[in-house]
């Protein structure tokens, strides 16, 4: 990952000065997930359904793994690429591999909702969307056709039911729920993703695309899914965490590693690489490759 070198902070936006996420977001723990009792932090950067380099960062993570790790997976896990099913079900594979470690629990293994997973998760329920037809659309070139390819659904067919109204169109959604309940473990897989995860200690925060340092993390809208300009501007720590990661970058810009903040998107999917760096809680990479 030979594009993340230190560089200093920019002026520019200042970081909102807030107490730690872990106070933050105490109340809301279904979507943010704390990492406890870590000792490093693996985060793995957007994969948009790369399953075969996927496979290969998880035999490379397979062999660099220590007891106390921690897995992020930073969302886009999805999208853009074809091998959607097989995509997931080597996600949940590994799961499998990894819980077989020494002491390993389940919360020790984290998913985050990226801009892919949030659409998706709104196309689930577009018969409350105004114009659905026009939404479904947007969705269509924003990465989600080959996802609703790969459970059996035609875009095509699905354009015409969307002009039925609400009913026709609650049939139609819970026929692609019933799609994704053929696949093992799918289901349960899209319940489990997190807006953003945290280590315990209020040391490190993962996010998928960024944030808006002015608001505190409980606040946090669609920044995290399609990210600020604001992100990389940040002057000073957000709310006291040593360095907030993330794992996509939509303005293109590509993976960095700045004073306070990380993006590890390396381009997969688009031709580049699939990046996966080990953090240790004060915010150093102290392992890193490229798939």
């Amino acid at each position: 990952m030979s594009a993340l070198h230190p560089a200093p902070a920019s002026s520019g936006t200042q970081a909102a000065s807030s107490q730690p996420a872990s106070s933050q977001a105490a109340s809301a723990s279904e979507a943010f997930a704390i990492l406890r009792n870590s000792r490093r932090v693996w985060a793995v950067a957007a994969v948009h359904a790369e399953v075969d380099r996927l496979r290969d960062a998880h035999n490379e993570l397979a062999a660099r793994l220590l007891p106390g790790d921690r897995l992020v997976y930073l969302g886009n896990m999805i999208g853009q690429g074809q091998a959607t099913i097989a995509t997931l079900d080597e996600l949940l594979a590994f799961r499998r591999d990894f819980l077989c470690l020494p002491g390993a629990e389940p919360e020790d293994i984290v998913y985050l909702r990226g801009a892919q997973e949030e659409m998706w998760r709104k196309l689930l329920q577009i018969q409350f969307a105004p114009g659905p037809g026009e939404v479904f659309d947007w969705m269509l070139r924003h990465g989600l056709d080959p996802v609703l390819r790969g459970y059996g659904m035609e875009p095509a067919q699905a354009r015409g039911i969307l002009r039925e109204g609400a009913l026709g169109i609650s049939r139609w959604t819970n026929a692609l729920r019933a799609a994704i309940r053929k696949q093992p473990g799918h289901d349960d897989l899209f319940g489990c993703f997190r807006r953003a995860a945290y280590t315990a200690g209020g040391e490190l925060l993962f996010v998928h695309a960024g944030i808006d340092p002015s608001a505190p993390l409980a606040a946090q809208s669609d920044h995290l899914w399609w990210g600020s300009p604001a992100f990389r501007a940040m002057t000073q720590p957000y709310g006291g965490f040593r360095r907030v990661i993330s794992g996509g970058n939509p303005r293109g810009e590509g993976a960095h590693l700045d004073a306070f903040t990380c993006c590890l998107d390396g381009g997969a999917g688009f031709g580049g690489p699939l990046n996966v760096a080990c953090f240790s809680l004060d915010g150093a990479i102290v392992e890193s490759f490229a798939i």
